[in-house]
């Protein structure tokens, strides 16, 4: 069993950096790849990005290529997501999750969620 906790997320102007981490307990996640999900006000789930187990292989969704970076704390049992340059349209619940399976950018392939932290970008 794997609890995840979200946390650094809160207002900030377009054009601006938040950090979101992500804490395990329970059970560490060194072996189990990872990804940030994002959920805006009546939209779908969508895939953000993803880390393998290692941490050494990364994957972003093209709206966030260039500007988020995620990163793989193993030996702290921690993730994050370094977000910059955010846009209005980023404003959203993030979910960090995990598999015990196949890295994904389906959230149906992730088997444990954290609670979600609210992130909101000003026009």
């Amino acid at each position: 069993q794997v609890q995840l906790v979200e946390s650094g997320g809160g207002l900030v102007q377009a054009g601006g950096s938040l950090r979101l981490s992500c804490a395990a307990s329970g059970r560490t996640f060194s072996g189990y790849a990872m990804a940030w999900f994002r959920q805006a006000r009546g939209k779908e789930r969508e895939y953000v990005a993803a880390i393998s187990a290692s941490g050494l292989s990364t994957y972003y969704a093209d709206s966030v290529k260039g500007r988020f970076a995620i990163s793989k704390d193993n030996a702290k049992n921690r993730a994050q997501l370094q977000m910059n340059s955010l846009k209005p349209e980023d404003t959203a619940v993030y979910y960090c999750a995990v598999t015990i399976r196949s890295i994904s950018s389906d959230f149906r392939s992730y088997d444990y969620w954290g609670q979600g932290t609210q992130v909101t970008v000003s026009s």
